[in-house]
């Protein structure tokens, strides 16, 4: 429409691109753009592991794993990595699956019997590409579209549940070694909408939030989200900047006026 000087969009990258296609055959509209994530958490093994599986098993997991910035690869040191598999896997099959409108309720359904077959489809294909399916993977009860909390380990980049989002109840974990390794590693996705990082060492976070690819980075928490700051991604996960003043740049044009003074 013409008399649309602005569309803002929050959804997939495929929508996205028909949305720009739209905006530049018409008026060539502005168009703001927050689309998908397949964000890393990163896990020094410095932490605390038992509040580290907490922050991470609600980096992915709230909301049925239907969160843009979900943190769905979750990276974690070799020392710790099988001590925090094992407790993530604990803390998976404990979580509570039903009507999300009753208050012991920890994880309600897909949105869609469409969106449902799709994750289970994304298991199917890591289980085939070699990553080891720790616990869940399967539809949970015969009504409704819910999904078991999913952990696969033994995953590698070269996998496309490390690669493609799922947007779904499912954690990816990938062990690894060295700061300088992990920033490459994390990086290596087409998308940049979000980053974590835990570590007790405030250089290694401060290194690893200056160099990774990602609209934001959370330190020691996850999906911090506040009205004042700037929310928006990196390539492939959209154009421009929700909230903060950032957001409102979008909205605004700037005008030069010049008078001539005799």
């Amino acid at each position: 429409h013409h008399d649309i000087q602005k569309v803002a969009f929050t959804g997939s990258g495929e929508i996205g691109r028909i949305i720009m296609q739209a905006a530049a055959k018409s008026n060539l509209k502005r168009v703001t753009l927050e689309l998908g994530g397949k964000s890393p958490l990163v896990i020094f093994e410095d932490v605390d592991v038992d509040q580290a599986v907490s922050i991470a098993h609600n980096a992915v997991f709230p909301n049925a794993g239907q969160t843009c910035c979900a943190g769905t690869r979750t990276y974690v040191h070799e020392k710790i990595y099988d001590e925090f598999v094992k407790k993530s896997v604990a803390l998976a099959k404990a979580r509570k699956l039903g009507n999300p409108f009753d208050a012991t309720v920890e994880q309600g359904p897909q949105i869609d019997e469409e969106m449902m077959n799709k994750v289970l489809g994304y298991v199917d294909i890591g289980v085939k590409q070699g990553a080891n399916l720790a616990c869940g993977g399967k539809r949970f009860g015969n009504e409704g579209y819910f999904i078991e909390p999913t952990i696969f380990t033994e995953v590698t980049e070269n996998m496309r549940i490390a690669q493609e989002e799922i947007f779904g109840p499912v954690m990816s974990v990938l062990k690894f070694s060295s700061l300088e390794e992990v920033i490459d590693r994390a990086n290596d996705v087409e998308y940049g909408l979000a980053a974590g990082v835990l570590t007790n060492d405030i250089n290694k976070a401060t290194k690893f939030a200056n160099n990774i690819n990602a609209g934001s980075v959370w330190i020691n928490c996850y999906t911090a989200v506040m009205p004042q700051t700037p929310f928006g991604g990196y390539k492939q996960s959209g154009i421009g900047r929700e909230m903060g003043a950032a957001g409102l740049e979008g909205y605004l044009e700037t005008k030069t006026i010049t008078l001539k003074l005799n």
